[in-house]
């Protein structure tokens, strides 16, 4: 049976372990820094000598640990993109591919990953985020060991399906792992790593078709995609090291390994005790609720009250813009961008590609910094903003050179803009809807439909990713380069509209107080049940 926080700190407080119950230590002055507050200057040294400022690095360095190590799955997702962008036209001229299966093999990671996320919402749940970011790993090094030794297409897209579904689970759950023991006031910066690692991934995967692009064209691109397999092969060693979620534990009725958990990532003893009082409160609620509906996870997702269903606007909302700007057709084709452009040689179409990979790193690491200091919204308007200016420039570029391109002056300055437009996309994606859809995603849903409500909107992300990257050479065919970058720039419109009416604040809250952002469907079902009895009165 699950106490709630009150009955747990009071228990905990007659039990012998020396620790005041709850109201004890709410009632009088904190002694400890809370998570949504910044460390005073004046609490750097205390009565103990130092113990606690020197625990508070430690812990820090624990969580920021845990979440690095949770984060390399990303590292295999990014590299893939990256190195895909160079290798496919390896792999043309080895295996004498068409362009409809360039566009096949390049956009089905996206579409099979939604497998992987599905069952990785489920899996996570029934085994616990900590396996689920091992088996992700583990498949994933099957799926890339399949594509490095294929002889045809076919089993080339054998092993990309396998991969595709690695990078599905891996996808998912680093942000909901991540969030779930993450502080408040540092939430946002870590759980935006797994995009960071996406982003050096991507940019590792650019660096590496570089490398190897002088090897013969039968071994070339094998050897980028056998290099994707290095940073799987480290997760072994992180399991060893990351605990497993607190919140989960609570779900499994397993209070006391999540206090051991909390101990480790936090400040003090009295804020490990509050951090579980809050948990054991939300999860019992939650418990609660589902009884009294009788209603399963997938069915309160499916058919969601007014509180959730507000909740899933947002989340899944923000999935679909963040993949339906284009990002992904960008840094996938940015090799055939620039070579619309003018740009001839192979090794100048890889440098060029190096540049825009060096940028997405780059402003990925501005964005950590910022997002829990500027909040999530203001880095929205600007990265949303920004983005439709870079893609309005961009197809204006395109358009120019494809009108005036033989003009030398003309062709020249085209480049540069073209070149310099597709870096500023890049950088404003990064500085703001890249890390911080997945941070939203991950904290804005109750602990009971955390997991597959991420689940639910990493689905939504690769289908977007998936439809863009299979399309875009059709859509360029149809309409042209300059055309498609000018449908992105209309969608990058649209989503600073969505930003501005759907997505809340959320930076320094707790998980359990960004439930109250959307509203109470207590009190939501009260005023639904106080107009029916006035039209029944009427």
């Amino acid at each position: 049976m699950m106490l709630s926080g009150a009955e747990l700190s009071a228990s905990n407080g007659a039990n012998g372990s020396g620790m005041p119950s709850l109201p004890d230590f709410l009632g009088k002055k904190s002694n400890y820094v809370r998570m949504d507050d910044v460390l005073p200057q004046e609490q750097d040294e205390g009565e103990d000598g130092g113990v606690r400022v020197r625990r508070s690095q430690s812990s820090r360095r624990y969580v920021l640990a845990c979440s690095v190590f949770a984060s390399l799955n990303s590292v295999l997702l990014g590299y893939d993109v990256g190195v895909m962008s160079g290798c496919i036209l390896f792999i043309q001229r080895d295996l004498g591919i068409t362009e409809v299966q360039q566009e096949v093999l390049v956009g089905c990671l996206s579409f099979i990953s939604l497998l992987g996320s599905l069952a990785g919402g489920r899996t996570s749940d029934a085994v616990g985020r900590k396996w689920t970011i091992g088996l992700a790993a583990a498949v994933f090094q099957a799926g890339a060991a399949v594509m490095t030794l294929a002889p045809s297409f076919e089993v080339l897209m054998a092993g990309r399906l396998l991969a595709g579904v690695g990078i599905g689970f891996g996808l998912m759950i680093a942000p909901v792992y991540i969030a779930e023991i993450s502080p408040a006031a540092s939430r946002g910066s870590l759980t935006s790593f797994p995009e960071i690692f996406i982003n050096l991934g991507i940019l590792l995967g650019y660096v590496s078709n570089l490398v190897f692009s002088g090897l013969p064209d039968h071994i070339n691109w094998r050897v980028m995609l056998a290099v994707g397999i290095l940073p799987s092969v480290s997760i072994g060693f992180a399991l060893l090291v990351i605990p497993e979620s607190p919140r989960w534990l609570v779900m499994q009725n397993r209070t006391v390994e999540a206090r051991m958990v909390l101990v480790k990532v936090s400040d003090s003893e009295e804020e490990a005790q509050e951090r579980l009082a809050e948990i054991v409160d939300a999860a019992a609620a939650a418990a609660m609720n589902a009884a009294a509906e009788k209603r399963s996870v997938w069915q309160e997702l499916t058919r969601p009250s007014p509180v959730i269903a507000r909740m899933l606007v947002t989340g899944l909302g923000i999935q679909c813009f963040q993949q339906a700007t284009g990002i992904d057709a960008l840094v996938y084709y940015s090799p055939t961008i620039f070579k619309n452009a003018g740009i001839a040689t192979e090794r100048q179409l890889l440098g060029a590609t190096v540049a825009v990979g060096f940028f997405k790193t780059a402003f990925i690491a501005l964005a950590i910094v910022l997002i829990d200091r500027v909040g999530r919204k203001p880095l929205l308007y600007v990265s949303t903003i920004g983005m439709t200016i870079s893609l309005v420039v961009l197809s204006t570029a395109l358009f120019m050179l494809a009108a005036h391109g033989s003009v030398v002056p003309t062709r020249a300055l085209g480049i540069g803009v073209a070149i310099a437009a597709v870096c500023g996309d890049v950088a404003f994606f990064s500085v703001g809807i890249g890390p911080i859809c997945w941070v939203m995603s991950s904290e804005i849903f109750p602990l009971r439909l955390r997991a597959q409500a991420v689940a639910l909107g990493t689905v939504v992300n690769r289908v977007t990713s998936g439809a863009v990257a299979m399309s875009f050479l059709s859509i360029c065919n149809a309409v042209s380069v300059a055309g498609a970058f000018a449908g992105f720039a209309v969608v990058s419109a649209l989503s600073v509209a969505f930003v501005h009416r759907f997505v809340p604040e959320t930076s320094g809250k707790t998980l359990e107080q960004i439930e109250s952002l959307f509203g109470d469907d207590r009190r939501t079902e009260m005023e639904l049940g106080d107009v029916e009895q006035l039209v029944h009165k009427g």
